[in-house]
């Protein structure tokens, strides 16, 4: 490997939404190499609660400080953006030994396809252990506070987003409501 190769390094996900802890995996890779491309994916089989373009945005927003940061969407197999960008470091975060499992697994099928390809993970910091995109999203829709865990962009946004869905519940509501009663 080359020393170009080296120093970036694919942070891939959907991140919908990106919370604190996707953030201090970020940070401290950051830290580490030169370059850092968060992959964000259109993943058709995941029922996202943000678009593609609005995770995009949110983790601009999130992300700002950071001077050497890449951030791409992308949509298909996560090999033909790997090659597509000539990186060989994978970067994944993990919380405990069950993503550890997963992830290493993950891996070893992406060695198939492209055998140089090497896997770094960075353990998440213990506060952020019990944090992942599908909890915050558990609890933004049942209106819970998730400022703790995202950054506040992110969670302005979710709040948006279940007003307005709050705000079309209510209404369809009202209508079936109408239509039955009156």
């Amino acid at each position: 490997m080359s020393k170009n190769q080296l120093s970036r390094v694919i942070y891939p996900g959907t991140f919908d939404p990106i919370t604190k802890g996707h953030l201090d995996i970020v940070k401290r890779a950051s830290d580490m190499f030169d370059e850092v491309i968060i992959a964000v994916a259109s993943n058709p089989s995941k029922n996202t609660m943000f678009t593609l373009d609005e995770r995009v945005h949110l983790i601009q927003e999130a992300t700002k400080s950071f001077t050497n940061l890449s951030l791409k969407g992308f949509s298909g197999f996560i090999i033909d953006f790997i090659k597509q960008e000539r990186v060989n470091i994978l970067l994944r975060g993990l919380r405990g030994v069950v993503d550890f499992e997963y992830e290493s697994n993950l891996i070893n099928v992406y060695r198939y396809f492209i055998p140089e390809i090497e896997g770094i993970f960075l353990s998440a910091s213990k506060q952020y252990t019990c944090i992942s995109s599908t909890v915050v999203r558990e609890i933004a829709i049942h209106g819970g506070e998730v400022y703790a865990f995202v950054p506040k962009v992110v969670a302005i946004a979710l709040d948006s987003k279940f007003k307005k869905i709050n705000i079309l519940v209510d209404s369809i509501g009202l209508f079936f409501f109408r239509l039955v009663f009156l």
